[in-house]
This record gives structure tokens, sequence and C-alpha cells, in this order.
């Protein structure tokens, strides 16, 4: 695998020496319970692994009438809430009317190593990803329209037609084993 030190993932699903893989799909289609069952099978194998979310509305990591949330409210551009677990830095988007961008988004990952970025959403960003389809939904597959999905995980059976590799949805096993294929992490050491 060739690997570049770029910001955007390459052909390969790598930025920054750190592999990235999507998962995309209509809300409801079951993306975040994967992902749920995906990460705990990456770190049961020693791999660290960073979650980026594209989120389609407003939200806060913090609560009305606590300190870090009244100074934010107040006007400041960056809150860091600190402790002994865990931190997490909030920035105001100065364009609000604006998605967040990928690239961008990929940079604000902490220096630490990670073996693998998985992300949730960002359908229109071009990257590899991982279609999760239902039928139930009443919506039309993504990958016939979206040349970087590189597979589609469902239970139900997919339109007539060229489709890329077809993975179990219920069996998050084959599916990190798939991804850490195409990434080449099939081969790495644990930690």
């Amino acid at each position: 695998m060739c690997v570049e030190n770029r910001v955007l993932p390459d052909e390969h699903g790598t930025t920054e020496n750190r592999p990235v893989i999507g998962f995309v799909g209509p809300s409801g289609s079951g993306k975040t319970t994967l992902l749920r069952r995906l990460v705990a099978v990456f770190h049961a194998r020693g791999l660290r692994v960073g979650y980026l979310k594209h989120a389609h509305h407003t939200f806060d990591l913090d609560v009305p009438g606590k300190d870090s949330f009244e100074i934010r409210a107040a006007g400041a551009a960056q809150t860091l809430l600190a402790s002994r677990q865990r931190w997490a830095l909030q920035v105001e988007n100065p364009l609000k009317e604006t998605d967040p961008d990928l690239r961008a988004m990929l940079t604000r990952f902490a220096p630490e190593p990670l073996d693998l970025i998985v992300v949730e959403g960002f359908k229109h960003a071009r990257y590899p990803k991982i279609e999760i389809y239902r039928a139930v939904l009443g919506q039309a597959p993504l990958y016939p329209d979206d040349a970087d999905i590189i597979a589609v995980a469902t239970a139900d059976p997919l339109p007539d037609g060229v489709h890329p590799p077809i993975l179990p949805l219920d069996d998050a096993g084959i599916i990190a084993d798939f991804i850490l294929s195409r990434v080449n992490l099939d081969r790495m050491p644990p930690h």
C-alpha cells in the first residue's frame, strides 16, 4: 500500500499514515449499531480506533447550567472540558450554514497513534465507504451512484445488476476482516 502524507484519504483509504473507512446509509439503517460492534471487535484485536461522525443537527456535549456550557454560550470560540477520564474540545463553527469538511475534520484527531479511523456519514466526500442497506427503509441503494462504495453490508438481496461485494450486516467479525484486509492491517501484530 502506498501511503502518502496527505489529509484526504487516498484510493486505499489512508490519511496521514492512518487508514480511513466510512459507513453510509440513510437514518435508521443501523450505521451506529454496526459501528459499536465493529469498534468492539477492533478493540478486542488490539487496534486503536478513532471515530468521526457527521451530525446533521445541532448537538452539545455539555449541559446547560454547567460552567463550561455557560462560558461557551457567553461567546467562547473554543471550550476544552478535561477530567482524569477524558477531555473534549468543542469549537464553534464560524460557517454555520456550511457542512463540515471531511478533510478538515480528519486533521482534528490528536497526534497519538491510531491504527484506523472509522467515519459515519460524509456520504458526499470522496473516500472508501461501506454502505449499510436495508430494503425495509424503501430507499434505493447508494452504490450505483457512488464509485467510492467498496462494499454493501446488508441482510437483504440487492437489486439486480453489478454491485460491490456484499457483507453480512449481522457479522461484525467478517466486516472487520474485510476492512482490515482492505487497508492492509490484517497482518499487523497486536499492540
